[in-house]
């Protein structure tokens, strides 16, 4: 994409609408902080299998080895993130979903920060230095995996601030006594930074790290010649060889150093640069792991933005016919493309591809909608407000359906009706008043974000809990819990803590006979002090063993996974018949009362 300069003086902004920004940024921040501590919030099931090594790990009462009971999924991921876990957590004593997703929080908070501090040193305008924060978290990368345990919002913070620090000194004045290039102090820091970034996620990151660094340098520099490119590459090295240096230390602390490797090193790094289907094949035919997917990489990423990026891809397409030549070019402009550019470029080398490698790129595609924030038509911003519509609409339909079930108090459900509400006047706003439809688009974005959060409140609340009687009546039992993928059964340590819990696959249970369930269910109960069974079919209104076993209690349950033809256009518009189940915990009637 080819970006021609953005226009130069910006027109003066009301302090008033500075002013709305800056309550719109405080109140994509208080919706960040929203349902923190629920299990119903977007993100993967890396989050569950991260959370149980860092809780055996703290339990084992040591920093290395880490622990985990999941085959060949220990040293899953370097240890700084189990290490956060754990003193956020305080070694298991506070351990909560809130506690340990809140510093990803905090770094995600920071690097909108920083997004928003580089914008008005460029622009001089705190208006647009605010638009670029807010549209940061509109994200829906950044709503998903910026909040929750998860290595995205560590690794993006650390390899992105030598980026941020080089567009801070090329936006310094010149004067006599600036230098042309950053020192070597800063590129020790550099390094540092770098090597944290790793120690979150992956030694093979300083690939993209030291490339969008280097060639940041050399294509924005005021004057470029052999002299400085060699000083630069020589830094830009040494960077990467103390980042490298600290991911290291990993295999001289571990008492395991040949577990790292094998179980790291080959299998979670090395296994993503081949393929049995063949590279070729993968990159070209391979559906999402193609490279023709990975280019919609940053469209993917924003989410109910995407259409804005779209519109911003235009401007770049439109600006390649009249674009000034490169020394033409502000330097920081340079450093936003270079930045998007080379994270995308090195991304599409792997044969396993994923939008997710390429968020640490996400904070220039940021500010580059904010800098071209007026430029971008108004259309590609109605339409993304028509589809954020669409989704606050969806979440109070949901809200709706749930309160018809009896999940949440009529307040719940108010609060959600009042979001649909706001998403409703910011769609006639927005199409009513072209001056109003980019702000009331973000806002829309943002609406749909406390809407969900709003949904599945009562669901991380006593809804979706068992009470604290069952809790208590159960302590040190062998559960049965269903998993459908590796580390899910730890959810059951926020709701049912104290206990040791055995997977089985009870998921998929709806395509068994009745018979087939209750022998099920039968064999589990023998075999285990208790079993947490989820309805399988919507006939299902009581656990498939009464009379023979006591039901200890039961919460509500959103069903990710339905079978074919479970959800039609006839009951599409009653979630409550194909979203919502229910969880029964049960134990056999001959059982004992397992011991507190």
């Amino acid at each position: 994409m080819s970006l021609a300069p953005a226009a130069a003086p910006l027109p003066t902004v009301p302090r008033w609408a500075t002013l709305a920004w800056a309550a719109l940024l405080l109140v994509a921040a208080a919706i960040y902080a929203l349902g923190l501590d629920g299990q119903y919030v977007p993100t993967n099931g890396d989050e569950l299998v991260y959370t149980h090594i860092a809780r055996l790990t703290a339990a084992s009462g040591h920093w290395l080895p880490l622990v985990s009971e999941l085959d060949h999924m220990r040293n899953t991921k370097p240890p700084l993130l189990f290490w956060q876990a754990m003193v956020a957590g305080d070694w298991g004593a506070n351990w909560r979903l809130a506690a340990l997703r809140a510093p990803s929080v905090i770094y995600t908070l920071l690097l909108a920060g920083a997004v928003a501090w580089t914008v008005q040193l460029i622009t001089r305008q705190w208006r647009t230095a605010l638009i670029a924060a807010v549209v940061y978290l509109c994200f829906f990368c950044t709503f998903r995996f910026g909040r929750t345990y998860l290595t995205s919002a560590p690794e993006t913070f650390w390899l992105s601030l030598p980026l941020f620090v080089v567009l801070w000194h090329r936006l310094r004045k010149n004067t006599s006594s600036t230098p042309i290039d950053v020192g070597w102090l800063a590129h020790l820091s550099f390094g540092i930074a770098m090597g944290l970034g790793l120690a979150y996620k992956s030694f093979a990151l300083i690939a993209p790290a030291a490339a969008t660094l280097w060639t940041a340098q050399l294509l924005s520099a005021p004057q470029l010649n052999w002299k400085m490119a060699f000083q630069t590459t020589l830094k830009v090295t040494v960077s990467a060889l103390i980042a490298l240096g600290l991911f290291g230390l990993w295999f001289v602390l571990d008492p395991d150093p040949a577990a790292v490797w094998q179980e790291f090193v080959v299998g979670e790094n090395a296994g993503k640069m081949s393929n049995a289907q063949g590279y070729w094949h993968i990159a070209l035919r391979g559906g999402g792991f193609s490279i023709w997917a990975q280019l919609l990489a940053y469209v993917q990423n924003a989410g109910l933005l995407a259409l804005v990026v779209l519109g911003l891809g235009w401007v770049g397409v439109r600006g390649m016919w009249r674009s000034a030549p490169q020394a033409q070019r502000p330097a920081y402009l340079i450093i936003l493309l270079v930045w998007l550019g080379v994270w995308l470029l090195v991304f599409t080398l792997p044969s396993q591809r994923s939008a997710r490698y390429v968020i640490p790129a996400m904070p220039a595609l940021a500010m580059l909608i904010a800098l071209y924030w007026d430029r971008i038509a108004r259309g590609w911003y109605l339409a993304s407000l028509v589809l954020c519509s669409v989704f606050v609409g969806v979440m109070g339909r949901i809200a709706w359906a749930a309160h018809d079930l009896g999940i949440g108090s009529t307040g719940d459900l108010n609060a959600s009706l009042l979001a649909t509400g706001v998403g409703a006047v910011l769609l006639v706003g927005g199409m009513a008043r072209p001056s109003w439809t980019r702000a009331c688009t973000v806002a829309s974005c943002l609406t749909f974000y406390a809407s969900f959060g709003l949904t599945t409140a009562p669901l991380n609340g006593d809804a979706g809990h068992y009470n604290a009687q069952t809790v208590g009546s159960i302590q040190g039992a062998r559960i049965a819990v269903p998993s459908s993928f590796n580390g899910q059964f730890e959810r059951f340590q926020f709701q049912l803590p104290g206990n040791q819990f055995v997977a089985y696959d009870g998921e998929n249970r709806g395509g068994f006979d009745d018979a087939a369930n209750t022998q099920e269910l039968a064999r589990l109960s023998e075999a285990h002090d208790a079993v947490v069974w989820l309805q399988s079919k919507p006939t299902e209104s009581q656990p498939p063993c009464l009379p023979n076993c006591t039901v200890l209690g039961s919460r509500w349950e959103v069903k990710g996974r339905h079978q074919s033809g479970e959800i039609t256009l006839a009951n599409v518009w009653y979630p409550q018949r194909w979203l919502f189940r229910p969880e029964w915990l049960v134990r056999r009637a001959s059982a004992m009362p397992a011991q507190r």
